[in-house]
């Protein structure tokens, strides 16, 4: 399976999948003007990810900043890697946060407590 690369603009984050590591980063601003089209290629890339068997996935979220529908298709990727997890998949979440951006902390909580997977929320 080819890495999934899509470059960071001014309005929309950055994801790089390494299916060897099973790293998937997203990292930046999301507000896209259409965020479902934007993460289109991550749904269907982690779809077929998932169905083989595959090392570990860590998702690796470093996201200043998310509009609604942006965080529409947050949720959707977490659940897919609920479901993952709860088929015995191991999966974790690493969402690192700007310690001094109090909504970002709260957002991060409100995404943990939505999923039962291994869920890490790091200040820097």
């Amino acid at each position: 399976m080819d890495n999934l690369r899509i470059e960071a603009t001014s309005c929309s984050p950055l994801i790089d999948f390494d299916p060897v590591a099973g790293l998937l980063r997203i990292d930046g601003e999301s507000y896209p003007e259409n965020s479902f089209d934007f993460y289109a290629p991550v749904f269907s890339w982690l779809e077929e990810y998932l169905q083989e068997p595959a090392p570990a996935v860590v998702l690796d979220i470093g996201l200043s900043y998310l509009n609604t529908s942006s965080i529409k298709c947050m949720i959707d990727v977490l659940e897919m890697l609920d479901v993952a997890h709860q088929k015995g998949r191991t999966v974790s979440v690493r969402w690192h946060y700007d310690s001094d951006n109090d909504r970002a902390l709260d957002m991060a909580e409100e995404f943990a407590e939505d999923v039962s997977l291994p869920f890490e929320i790091l200040a820097h």
